[in-house]
This record gives structure tokens, C-alpha cells and sequence, in this order.
């Protein structure tokens, strides 16, 4: 489990330790105050824990995390990642874990071009790899993508690559095909069918209830998300001690399906796993706290994280609960909107 991470001049990032909880994770705040480079960041870090072919020695974990940076985040150079200001200056990015063998400190100025300095490193791989959601859907891509950016430079983000090859793995059998069961059931409803994969091809389709198979990329793109957190559901990456991220959830969802997402992810922060969204959504949000509090719900360890933006510089506020992190922007436009439209006669 991630307990919290430290960031000092990382891009728009605030200089602050950011406290996890153990369930759910929410960070909210508008467009440009460093959301998605949070959990960019923490995804690059602990991904680089779980993959099997790096050594945890210091030379090749510096390595490791200078590619994956530079891959994830999309730089011209790593020192690019360095909060602007006039000058040299050296960024700092630490995790600490709840097992400390899993903590991890890397440094690296902003003249890096390609290398970064670990300064603690982890003895400890992680036992399942983080998964990184984007804002667009990914199951469309099986399964040619991950051959296609392994042979050719392409201005896509790396975490696609890494979604796409967790998405082709095969199903899990055994003892854990129960859990699984269990967690796919309310997005398999809400689909009105279940993801298959052809043996053959490798491609995805839509098995639905009384009409046969269809086409993954035939499929409203809404559905298609739903399918895509099935599918790595199936695979048993997101089973207990598993992370998830997921950036902007709510994109191209209509309200009803941002409902089952929510669901979901109670559900898979219901049974272990590590849960980090960013979003603006204010009826993703609402529809969080609805299922937080819902008679008999069991109660998650959930923290939120407001971001804003105060002359130019970006400040965090954090609690277990959505009212400490103060104003909400979605919730102003919000409640300005409704007075604009009252107004109309």
C-alpha cells in the first residue's frame, strides 16, 4: 500500500506530501493545476517496482525510472519535468510504502536530459503491477498497438502501451476466479453482455445477452470503458494489493454509466485495491459520497485532494472528507450556471 508521496519541483506540482488512504483516493481540481502528473508520476515509480526484467540495484533503477519518466510524461528532456523558475534547480520525488523494503526516492535536475539519482532505493518488487486508465478508452487497440509502438516512435503515452499488454494477458483460473466473479458482475449488468477475446486474433468483442457478439470497436465508447475495466478485472491484475488510476473516469460517460463507474470503484476499494482517480466531475463526486454513505456500506479509507490556484502558484488541500479540501470549481460553475438559467425568462 502507498501511505504518501513527496513532491518538490515537480512540474505544477505542489511542494507537498500528499497522504494516502488506503481505499480511495480522489484529487479534484480545474484543467492545468497538475492532476494527471500526480498520478503520471506515482504510476512511473511503482510500475518500475513491478517490472519483473529490472533489477533492483541502483544503476538499473536509475535507468529504469529515467526511461519511464521520459516515456510516461512525454518530455523532450527529464529535466523538462522541473518546475519552471529562473535558474537551475533539482526535482524531488519520493513514495513511502507501507513496506519499507517498497519505499523509493529519485532526484534530478532540470539540465537532465536522461538520468535521474535514486537516493533510496527498494529492496522489494511490487507483486502486481499498477494499471493506468487514460481518459480514452483503450480496448480498441488490442491487439496490434503494443507490436506497433515496441517497433516504431510514436508520440503516444507509454502508460497506453503498458494498458494495452495488461489487457491482452489471459483470464485467471482457479481460486481467485470467485473474486473475480464477484467484482465483474455489476459492470457485466451494466453492459448487458461480457468481454470475450478471440484466441486467434487477439481482438475484443461484446458477448451480450440474447444478441450474439459484437464488434469492440462497435461498441458505444461509454461501454467500451466498462469493458476495459472488466477485462483487467479478468486478467486478476486488479484483485487485492493491486493500484489503480484512473484519469478523468467520467469522460464521454453519460450520467447512468458514471454511476456504475462509481460503483465500481467503491467496489474494487472495497476488496484491496488501491484506488487513485482525478477528476471535476461533480456528479462523480456526489455519486462517490451517495455510495460512501449508503446504510450498510462498509466504511472505505478514502482522502481527498483539492488543487487551486493562488497568483499563479498551486497549493493542495487534503482530508477525509470532500468538504476539507474546500471550494470546488465544478461546484461554483455549477451552482453560477443554475443562477444564469433561473434568470432566463
Amino acid at each position: 500500500m502507498l501511505k504518501s508521496a513527496k513532491f518538490k519541483n515537480f512540474t505544477t506540482v505542489p511542494n507537498e506530501e500528499f497522504r494516502f488512504g488506503a481505499g480511495l483516493n480522489v484529487i479534484v481540481g480545474a484543467n492545468g493545476l497538475g492532476k494527471s502528473h500526480i498520478l503520471k508520476a506515482i504510476y512511473t515509480l511503482l510500475k518500475v517496482q513491478s517490472t519483473k526484467n529490472v533489477e533492483l540495484t541502483k544503476s538499473s533503477l536509475e535507468k529504469a525510472y529515467a526511461d519511464k519518466l521520459v516515456g510516461v510524461m512525454r518530455p523532450e528532456a527529464l529535466g523538462r519535468l522541473v518546475k519552471r523558475k529562473h535558474g537551475r534547480d533539482r526535482c524531488e520525488l519520493a513514495l513511502d510504502m507501507k513496506e519499507t523494503k517498497q519505499c523509493a526516492t529519485i532526484a534530478f535536475a532540470s539540465s537532465a536530459k536522461s538520468q535521474v539519482e535514486v537516493t533510496r532505493a527498494p529492496t522489494e518488487a511490487l507483486p502486481l503491477s499498477p494499471v493506468y486508465l487514460p481518459t480514452r478508452e483503450l480496448a480498441t487497440l488490442c491487439p496490434w498497438f503494443v507490436p506497433l509502438y515496441d517497433n516504431y516512435h510514436l508520440e503516444f503515452e507509454e502508460t497506453w502501451r503498458d494498458t494495452v499488454s495488461l489487457l491482452g494477458a489471459p483470464s485467471v483460473k482457479g481460486p481467485r476466479e470467485k473474486a473475480v466473479a464477484k467484482l465483474l458482475a455489476p459492470l457485466e449488468e451494466a453492459m448487458n453482455g461480457r468481454v470475450i477475446v478471440d484466441s486467434k486474433t487477439g481482438r475484443f468483442y461484446l458477448s451480450v445477452s440474447g444478441g450474439g457478439q459484437m464488434e469492440m470497436p462497435l461498441v458505444a465508447e461509454g461501454v467500451r470503458k466498462l469493458a476495459m475495466l472488466a477485462r483487467l478485472i479478468s486478467t486478476g491484475v486488479l484483485l487485492e494489493q493491486g493500484y489503480l488510476f484512473w484519469d478523468e473516469p467520467e469522460t464521454n460517460l453519460n450520467p447512468k454509466l458514471i454511476r456504475t463507474v462509481a460503483a465500481s470503484i467503491i467496489h474494487l476499494a472495497n476488496h484491496g485495491i488501491q484506488v487513485f482517480i482525478a477528476t471535476h466531475s461533480l456528479f462523480l463526486l456526489r455519486e462517490l459520497e451517495i455510495l460512501r454513505a449508503a446504510p450498510g456500506s462498509k466504511k472505505i479509507d478514502t482522502r481527498f485532494f483539492g488543487l487551486r490556484s493562488d497568483d499563479g502558484t498551486v497549493t493542495v488541500s487534503q482530508g477525509p472528507k470532500l468538504e476539507d479540501i474546500g471550494s470546488i470549481t465544478a461546484l461554483d460553475e455549477s451552482l453560477m450556471q443554475s443562477d444564469r438559467y433561473l434568470d432566463l425568462d
